[in-house]
């Protein structure tokens, strides 16, 4: 498992890893995005920005890297990186297939990806990820399974995977949706010659949406290694959109809101890795001074109040805006 890479790190910020699905194409959901990247986001523009975060999350202690197919040219923008820093042999990186993006680099496409969980696709996009990130290519998930995903039945896909799996790629999945907690034991129950596929879950948590949270335990029982996304849901848990209980809790720590969040999820004993999905290097410092809030009962009790049912979280996502 190259998950083992960061048991030997010493950093506090260890195990919070840098998504860049927020700057890897120049439209995405995250609130607030509008002032993060300002108007110039050209291919240049956007791999420099990716480049100096990549730069700042490895001088402080971060030591996964996430990116997808779907994120415009994230994995380019990491792959080009990797190129420049030769001697960074530390970090894991982490890649997803599932989604095509199709927004050819525009912000206001009527689409901007699409899903698809079959073989062919599978093959095309594993060539695509190969061509840009080669062997420094740890970990493919399957991105976004849900219940009804043919990823959890096609077995001529997990012998792919498998196959993938035997030649040194870790496999592991990722999921989205109200059922997060069905999809993931749906995986966990997912064998190839009686031995279990998966090795990575990837999936949201946060202080608004907890329903996985189980179902994340039973797969870190069963020796995966969870990783947790959208931890500031997608904004709504950053300062200018924070509720007012988060806000609180905030300003008694002395620490921003953002902090606050991703310290809820860092203290779950079964989260491996917790991503930023930062946009600036500021943003970045803040959330990493997660790794140091110290969170009492009281506090706690009070953020448990922020939680929603997950139809309404999910729904409310679904209608943020590609900014």
């Amino acid at each position: 498992m190259p998950f083992a890479r960061l048991a030997t790190a010493t950093t506090p910020t260890c195990h919070i890893g840098l998504g860049l699905a927020a700057v890897g194409r120049p439209g995405y959901i995250n609130l607030g995005r509008d002032e993060d990247l300002g108007p110039n986001r050209s291919v240049e523009t956007l791999r420099a920005r990716t480049h100096e975060l990549l730069d700042a999350a490895y001088f402080q202690g971060v030591r996964y890297f996430d990116v997808a197919r779907s994120y415009g040219r994230s994995e380019e923008f990491l792959a080009d990186w990797l190129k420049k820093n030769p001697q960074i042999d530390d970090v894991v990186v982490g890649s997803k297939w599932g989604y095509t993006y199709t927004a050819d680099w525009t912000t206001d496409a009527e689409q901007h990806e699409v899903k698809d969980h079959g073989v062919r696709t599978y093959d095309r996009q594993r060539a695509e990820t190969a061509d840009l990130l080669g062997e420094r290519l740890d970990l493919y998930q399957i991105h976004s399974v849900t219940p009804e995903s043919p990823a959890l039945t096609d077995k001529e896909l997990h012998a792919r995977l498998a196959e993938a799996a035997a030649q040194g790629t870790t496999i592991g999945f990722s999921t989205s949706g109200p059922s997060q907690a069905d999809a993931i034991r749906a995986a966990l129950a997912v064998t190839v010659d009686g031995e279990p596929l998966f090795r990575t879950v990837q999936s949201t948590y946060n202080a608004l949406e907890t329903s996985a949270a189980p179902a994340l335990a039973e797969a870190h029982d069963a020796g995966l290694t969870v990783i947790v996304k959208e931890g500031m849901a997608n904004g709504r848990l950053a300062g200018p959109h924070a509720p007012d209980a988060l806000r609180a809790v905030a300003e008694e720590t002395s620490l921003g809101c953002d902090a606050v969040a991703l310290a809820l999820v860092l203290r779950q004993p079964w989260a491996g890795v917790v991503l930023s999905g930062a946009a600036t290097t500021a943003q970045l410092s803040s959330n990493l001074h997660a790794a140091v809030v110290d969170l009492d009962d009281e506090q706690l009790s009070r953020l448990a109040a922020l939680v929603e049912e997950p139809q309404v979280y999910w729904e409310r996502r679904g209608q943020l805006p590609w900014h």
